[in-house]
């Protein structure tokens, strides 16, 4: 349900509300938020409520320091967690300067853009993540080990998979939450898990990718484990991929759908510094099903996009290369600019590369382009691209790429 925002007000009366958090995240997509009380909502609705954004990393400076939040109350949700009475509820925020300019390194806001460019030239976006995630145990000190909750493999059962119960609690959570799971299993690492969302709007699909990360950790906590969704916590085994579904409507035939995967092609390799962001990224790519070549195919878990076993509404094509350090709005932003230059342009979708990518000889890969080997690499290549500066604040682009 979507709240106006005398309904919010309403509901936090109604329902012995004692907490609103208003959630934002940094440049990097880690998750913040502060807490006010009811009485506060309608301040907040009004004015905005002020932080100290000089304590956040790329958010400005003690000679710059205040900016807003202004909560959007359609996205309000229960944090179940929490005491049924007394309740704690979060919202998403907008973030202002004080004379009301949006603050250009707000990254939900750029993808909300995005997704209005897309509107404007009579296209809807809609993704559906699938992040993969490790369960470790704690220590005595209460601090995360690397060992693994489990030695299960792919989609194997308890008594083997141990992180069943788990994953039942952090689906049954989400549900409570407005969030709907499609799937989860247990995936090929030891202790390593995957829950998938059934298709969304942009903004929807990104806020979800943002809140499901907090839920995960919250629950494996709750039951005395750790969860980690580093590109590559154990060195050998496979890494954790943050798989992203694109569909594009109207589906007006395999042309627009076509050159929606050209387009997204064209620009992989100068999106990979903010697909994959940190210099564990580039243990994981090229290993265990993680690609390293541009290319694309039907069904094949060896390419950078594939399109899934699918018809109708459920029509997609998945890219395989993020992983969940990656900000889901600014990697959803990124797809759908990339999406409709391929549309614009009208490309011509290459062929597919309908070979083994992890066994073909070099022969075979000599003709394809390879996705930067690392972060200094992908940086490099985003910097010089026409592209990215197009799409990406000069501030943020110097926050990626200049550390």
């Amino acid at each position: 349900m979507k709240y106006s925002k005398d309904e919010v007000i309403q509901y936090a009366q109604e329902e012995d509300v004692k907490f609103i958090r208003l959630t934002f995240c940094d440049v990097f997509g880690k998750q913040k938020n502060i807490a006010i009380m009811p009485d506060e909502l309608p301040r907040a609705f009004e004015y905005g409520i002020s932080f100290d954004a000089s304590a956040i990393a790329g958010f400005g400076d003690e000679t710059h320091s205040d900016l807003l939040l202004h909560p959007e109350p359609e996205t309000l949700m229960p944090l179940p967690w929490r005491p049924e009475h007394g309740r704690v509820v979060q919202m998403f925020s907008e973030i202002t300067y004080p004379d009301g300019r949006l603050f250009e390194c707000d990254t939900r806001s750029l993808l909300k853009k995005a997704a209005a460019e897309a509107l404007r030239a009579g296209y809807e976006f809609t993704f559906g993540a699938e992040q993969e995630f490790y369960l470790f145990r704690l220590g005595e000190d209460g601090k995360p080990t690397s060992v693994p909750c489990d030695e299960a493999g792919y989609m194997d059962i308890a008594p083997e998979d141990r992180g069943e119960n788990v994953r039942r609690e952090i689906c049954l959570t989400l549900e409570q939450m407005g969030i709907r799971p499609e799937s989860s299993h247990h995936e090929e690492g030891p202790g390593q898990n995957e829950i998938d969302f059934r298709y969304a709007d942009a903004l929807t699909a990104a806020d979800n990718a943002l809140t499901f990360q907090r839920v995960v950790k919250t629950v494996a906590h709750r039951n005395g484990l750790a969860a980690d969704f580093s590109p590559k916590p154990l060195d050998g085994l496979p890494g954790n991929g943050f798989h992203i579904n694109m569909s594009v409507r109207p589906f007006d035939g395999e042309a627009v759908f076509s050159r929606m995967i050209a387009g997204v092609l064209r620009h992989a390799a100068a999106m990979t510094a903010f697909l994959d962001p940190s210099e564990a990224s580039y243990k994981r790519l090229g290993d265990h099903k993680a690609p390293r070549f541009v290319s694309w195919s039907h069904e094949n878990r060896s390419q950078l996009i594939r399109i899934p076993a699918a018809v109708g509404e459920y029509r997609r094509a998945e890219l395989r290369s993020p992983d969940p350090t990656a900000n889901p709005y600014l990697a959803f932003a990124l797809l759908i600019h990339a999406a409709l230059s391929g549309i614009k342009d009208g490309l011509t979708l290459c062929e597919p590369a309908d070979l083994n990518l992890y066994t073909a000889d070099e022969a075979a890969l000599a003709d394809l382009e390879k996705l930067p080997g690392s972060l200094r690499e992908a940086c490099v290549l985003a910097a010089s691209d026409g592209f990215i500066r197009a799409h990406i604040p000069a501030e943020i682009l110097a926050i990626y790429c200049g550390r």
